[in-house]
């Protein structure tokens, strides 16, 4: 099975690094509205997180501990979703962006819960 997850996984967290910083320097110096700020960071914050997430299934695809791309996508996916309309909204996206928020949440937390199972049922196999 192809496992590009550690690569895309770096290269995630390193546009999360990116992103952040622009948060932290740019943002701040452009807009006074905490909630801005507040949606940036959490942005961030979920997309570095699951960025390094990325790289664990990485990892336990190349260990053999996982079988499926399932996590990774839905993972990526989720992160892209919930961290990008967040982005969005801070750059001054309209609200009802933060609509589509929760489903890039749904896809973060079936994709967790889908590498833990798939994890598990590996260590049943051994």
């Amino acid at each position: 099975m192809k496992n590009p997850w550690i690569s895309i996984g770096a290269g995630w967290a390193g546009l999360a690094v990116a992103l952040g910083a622009f948060g932290a320097h740019g943002l701040q110096s452009r807009s006074d509205d905490p909630k801005v700020l507040e949606w940036w960071q959490t942005a961030a914050d979920y997309h570095f997180g699951n960025a390094l997430g990325l790289v664990l299934v990485g990892l336990a695809v190349r260990a053999g501990a996982l079988s499926s791309a399932w996590p990774g996508r839905l993972l990526w996916l989720g992160s892209a979703i919930f961290s990008g309309t967040l982005y969005a909204m801070a750059l001054g996206a309209p609200r009802w962006f933060g609509a589509i928020t929760p489903i890039g949440g749904t896809a973060l937390i079936v994709g967790w819960v889908v590498f833990a199972v798939g994890a598990r049922s590996a260590e049943a196999q051994v």
